[in-house]
């Protein structure tokens, strides 16, 4: 496949998501860029979150686990599930009652201002960071297949990526990312099953089905009780799971504001369980695809590891056809993702930071609200140049997971503290609490091994809330 049929497939992939933005973009006041009108199919949502909370690093990353961590991830996802129980039970009845569109919104009316500035100024760090890493992994594999070839730069890569989803999303917002989601998703799905075909193939299973010969294989381990001083650890790993689960999609402006975009609280519990079992499922697959992958590499002595292990096989042997679909998948992974974290952030910034809706009518909103939208693209830009330099070796989903133990961690004791307790704090020390949180878990999680004999992993997400929540206890007003 040359470069000009790839870019023939970009355009015209992305024709598709213009017209749908087109057709659902007839109305572009602030209610439907922020909440869709409150008219999506709980259907469409649930669909079009899978590829949301997928994204391109689970896309290319998680096979890529198999040689050195065999399906151990599946014990996060098995911890996935409580998690969003708790959300479709606790905090989703939550949102709908008061009625919101920023989820900190909550946290103003809890604890104060100064609570509810620190919760949205920890989400805006939160999702650039992971959005931009999500968006580097796609930029650098566009850049390899493609790009360098065509002698187009790293940083035009970026830019041409973002304006794209600036493109789609500036009119009507998250009304539009609710149905493109839905076709990135359906895509990203078909490119998955595309690749397992054709490995499979290519494999000679010896008689055996393609799922026999995953269960059977020694890669496919999924448990691990054997030390709870190891990362992997059944308990470590569920319970990361769960909290996990509640703050990077319970408490993430981003996955919240498509599903307060169905017409009722009952309409968005029906999503966020369907959205569950379907996710469950689809992460195993991807698991499966990688030990393919994994074992293709080994029996045909492939170099080929980590997050290079999907595409170099993609490009170079598994054939056209799957070629051409991992390139459709690898885009709709990437951009479901990072299309709704670039409406979620808009959103937050103009009404969280910004307050808007407060000072400004709606005209004045609108053009607000549009300049927020250009601004927070050019700064998504930045922040990915940037990452073109610092990430080396590790696993981006790794990279993506350690960070937001750190960033997602004092939301996590902010949202506990107020769920359950009925204790008020000193609102002004409440930014205080939650640097030094962060600041506090770093320095134990990088001592703990030599400490304690006990490696934190995903667990360090907990131990940053607990240390959040454990400081709001000491700065609450003595007449509570």
């Amino acid at each position: 496949m040359n470069a000009t049929q790839i870019i023939l497939l970009i355009a015209a992939y992305f024709g598709v998501l213009i017209l749908i933005s087109y057709l659902t973009g007839k109305k572009t006041d602030n209610n439907a860029f922020f909440k869709g009108n409150k008219q999506s199919p709980w259907y469409v949502v649930a669909f079009g979150m899978i590829g949301a909370s997928l994204s391109g690093v689970t896309f290319i990353s998680v096979p890529g686990w198999i040689e050195a961590s065999q399906f151990s991830y599946m014990q996060v996802v098995f911890g996935y599930v409580v998690g969003y129980i708790v959300i479709g039970t606790v905090l989703l009845p939550l949102y709908y009652k008061l009625n919101l569109t920023s989820i900190y919104t909550y946290l103003e009316e809890r604890f104060g201002n100064y609570a509810y500035k620190t919760g949205a100024s920890f989400f805006l760090i939160s999702r650039i960071v992971g959005s931009s890493f999500r968006l580097f992994l796609v930029a650098n594999v566009l850049q390899i297949i493609l790009f360098d070839d065509l002698g187009i730069q790293f940083w035009q890569t970026v830019t041409i990526t973002v304006l794209l989803i600036w493109l789609y999303t500036f009119k009507s917002g998250i009304k539009t990312i609710v149905w493109t989601d839905t076709l990135q998703t359906l895509f990203m799905l078909v490119a998955i099953g595309v690749a397992i075909y054709s490995v499979s193939q290519d494999l000679d299973l010896g008689g055996k089905t393609t799922l026999n010969f995953v269960l059977d294989s020694d890669l496919s381990k999924m448990f691990f009780f054997d030390d709870v001083k190891t990362a992997n650890y059944f308990w470590k790993q569920f319970i990361s799971g769960a909290f996990i689960a509640i703050v990077m999609t319970g408490l993430d402006q981003d996955m919240m504001q498509k599903n307060l975009t169905c017409k009722s609280l009952k309409d968005a519990q029906k999503n966020m369980f369907w959205f569950t079992i379907v996710l469950t499922v689809t992460n195993f697959v991807i698991l499966s695809l990688g030990l393919l992958l994994t074992v293709y590499a080994q029996q045909n002595g492939i170099d080929a590891h980590k997050d290079d292990l999907f595409p170099i096989l993609a490009k170079h042997n598994l054939g056209t056809v799957a070629f051409i679909f991992f390139l459709l998948g690898l885009i709709a992974a990437a951009y479901s993702s990072a299309d709704s974290a670039l409406t979620s952030l808009t959103t937050s910034f103009s009404i969280d930071i910004l307050d808007i809706e407060k000072k400004y009518d709606q005209a004045k909103q609108i053009t607000v609200r549009r300049r927020i939208h250009v601004l927070i693209s050019i700064l998504l830009i930045l922040v990915i140049i940037v990452f073109k330099y610092v990430i080396k070796d590790e696993s981006v989903i790794a990279k993506l997971f350690v960070f937001a133990g750190y960033t997602y961690g004092p939301l996590l004791g902010l949202y506990s503290f107020g769920l359950f307790t009925r204790w008020n704090v000193k609102d002004k020390l409440v930014p205080v609490i939650a640097i030094l949180s962060p600041i506090l878990s770093y320095i134990i999680s990088v001592n703990s091994l030599k400490w304690f004999g006990f490696e934190f992993g995903f667990f360090i997400l907990i131990l940053n809330g607990f240390l959040t929540f454990l400081g709001l206890v000491l700065i609450r007003r003595q007449q509570d």
